[in-house]
C-alpha cells in the first residue's frame, strides 16, 4: 500500500456477514497505514451496519491500521448514538 494514500474500502448498503469477512481480510492482508471506510452506502442502517462497522474498527485495530469512516448519513449517526459507540467508532 503507498503509505502517502490511504486504503479506501467500500461498505456495501446492506453488508452482508460474508461481504464484512472479506473486508476485514482485505485490512489484515494490507500493511499498516491509514484506512478510509466508506459507509454513505448505509442508508437505512440497523444494528447490523454496527456491527459491521465494529468489526472493520477492531480488524483494522489489530492490524495497525488508523481507521476513518466516511459519509455517515443522520440514521446511522443516531444510531450509532444510541448504542454508545459514536465515540468508540469515530463517525
Amino acid at each position: 500500500m503507498d503509505t502517502s494514500r490511504p486504503l479506501v474500502v467500500t461498505l456495501p448498503a446492506r453488508p452482508t456477514r460474508d461481504e464484512v469477512v472479506l473486508l476485514c481480510a482485505e485490512l489484515g492482508a494490507a500493511p499498516p497505514g491509514d484506512v478510509v471506510c466508506e459507509i454513505g452506502a448505509l442508508r437505512h442502517p440497523d444494528l447490523a451496519a454496527v456491527d459491521a462497522l465494529a468489526r472493520l474498527r477492531l480488524a483494522a485495530g489489530r492490524r495497525g491500521h488508523r481507521i476513518r469512516f466516511h459519509g455517515a448519513g443522520p440514521e446511522l449517526r443516531a444510531l450509532l448514538r444510541l448504542t454508545g459507540l459514536d465515540e468508540t467508532l469515530g463517525v
